[in-house]
């Protein structure tokens, strides 16, 4: 299923995504919230484009994962002032502020404290129940589905900080969706294709099997220390070819089997 958040004459609701035999894609509204508890398709179908994506989730924090790349560990050497290429031996995990989160075609604002602002397009994992000491092989246990991010950092900021709060805290800083695509597997998360494009440019381009920590890993040590409540969102890392993004220009982040977020840079009046 693909479950979105969305709203439509001033209503906010989830609903069902699906795609009609014609390939017009619509959202059936639910009942309930799909994180709690039993779901119910209630009213007619809405066609999709009539109303509004929202960030699917309102996460309680959004755990992050840095390094979890190889070529992206060796490209970011020189940039953050790591001046490093090895490969972690364990997870880097930092965390996004709630008030970072936006939803699909909602603007990013370029801040004023920065020069450079760039693109980190990553599969996201959705937590769906309580999550604390997981083993590995329970991992898909508390997965409820997965989704499309895009960690934007003022990399200039997270540079001079020397740690990655401010650089990557702003808000709208953290795009999430278009849904929760909640029908893969572990094993079929594995291997996604991501890539990311500005303006129609190809960026980034990697397959999420190229994950120093894979996605069990990545659930049980963070599970370890920190409680993972449900609608958390653990974002998986960024392949190689993050770069600056500028006022005006558009990125676009896309997922294989789950779909494209997109969002354009914007000054804040």
């Amino acid at each position: 299923m693909r479950i979105a958040r969305f709203s439509v004459e001033d209503e906010v609701a989830y609903g069902l995504v699906d795609t009609d035999d014609t390939g017009q894609q619509f959202v059936s509204r639910l009942t309930g919230h799909p994180l709690l508890g039993t779901i119910k398709l209630t009213g007619e179908p809405i066609r999709l484009e009539d109303v509004r994506l929202l960030s699917p989730v309102l996460p309680s924090k959004v755990v992050c994962i840095g390094k979890n790349y190889a070529e992206h560990v060796a490209e970011m050497k020189d940039v953050t002032g790591g001046g490093s290429d090895a490969v972690p031996e364990e997870p880097v995990v930092f965390l996004k502020p709630s008030t970072s989160v936006s939803g699909p075609n909602d603007p990013i604002f370029y801040p004023r404290l920065s020069e450079r602002v760039d693109f980190e397009g990553e599969l996201a994992i959705v937590i769906g129940r309580i999550a604390r000491e997981v083993p590995r092989e329970r991992a898909a246990e508390v997965v409820f589905g997965y989704t499309v991010a895009n960690d934007i950092t003022a990399r200039d900021l997270q540079k001079r900080d020397k740690q990655w709060t401010r650089g990557k805290g702003f808000d709208s800083f953290c795009p999430i969706g278009p849904w929760i695509e909640t029908g893969l597997s572990l094993a079929e998360a594995a291997d996604l294709r991501i890539t990311t494009r500005v303006d129609g440019e190809l960026r980034q381009d990697d397959r999420t099997s190229s994950l120093i920590h894979d996605i069990p890993a990545l659930i049980s040590y963070v599970s370890e220390f920190m409680t993972l409540l449900p609608g958390d969102v653990l974002l998986t890392g960024t392949p190689a070819g993050v770069g600056p993004l500028e006022v005006g220009q558009q990125v676009k982040v896309e997922v294989e089997r789950i779909g494209e977020l997109t969002n354009r840079v914007v000054t804040r009046d």
